[in-house]
């Protein structure tokens, strides 16, 4: 099987969770609590690639205060389903001493990433730590890290779709997808 094949089966083997409209309100309630929380700031807004890209690109214009913005790369899947250790490809900067800081990402799932990323942050000298993930996993066990603003609310599956990807497939639907339990 190609990867093109392998791409639509994934999306032919999905369920709709979150309609492309559903997505746009969410963004644009994320971007009006950020706005009220962080305007008075001057926040570094980080952006975690490759996931929150989308996310990311489509909030800060929605964000009308001045901000500085920056990129982050820090990962566990890969092109897996499951999380493993923490990949730092690109590290947070340490223009973030004594700065509010702001960190979008798609999906906050078991929360280890962004608690990792919390956590270097506040050892950089970070004067604030907040973030914004799109989508945040209801999980039965509890998480080292709450979200300060989530979009939308989501069942435990796996979600693809709007910069989330199903092995590497599929960042670039505009609604988010759930493979279909086997």
């Amino acid at each position: 099987m190609t990867d093109v094949q392998r791409a639509w089966r994934f999306l032919e083997d999905s369920d709709p969770i979150a309609s492309a409209e559903e997505v746009q309100a969410a963004l644009a309630r994320v971007a009006a609590q950020v706005s009220e929380r962080l305007a008075t700031s001057y926040p570094l807004v980080l952006a975690v690639m490759g996931g929150a890209v989308i996310f990311a690109g489509q909030i800060l214009p929605l964000l009308h205060f001045p901000l500085d913005f920056d990129y982050i790369h820090a990962s566990r899947y890969g092109a897996e389903t499951r999380g493993a250790q923490i990949d730092w490809r690109v590290t947070p900067p340490a223009s973030a001493r004594g700065r509010a800081v702001l960190v979008l990402d798609d999906i906050l799932d078991g929360g280890d990433t962004m608690a990792a990323i919390r956590e270097r942050l506040i050892e950089l000298g970070a004067a604030s730590f907040h973030c914004a993930v799109l989508v945040e996993k209801i999980l039965k066990r509890p998480k080292p890290i709450r979200a300060d603003f989530v979009g939308l609310h989501i069942e435990d599956r796996f979600v693809f779709g709007y910069g989330m990807d199903a092995k590497g497939y599929w960042r670039n639907l505009p609604e988010i997808r759930a493979m279909r339990e086997s």
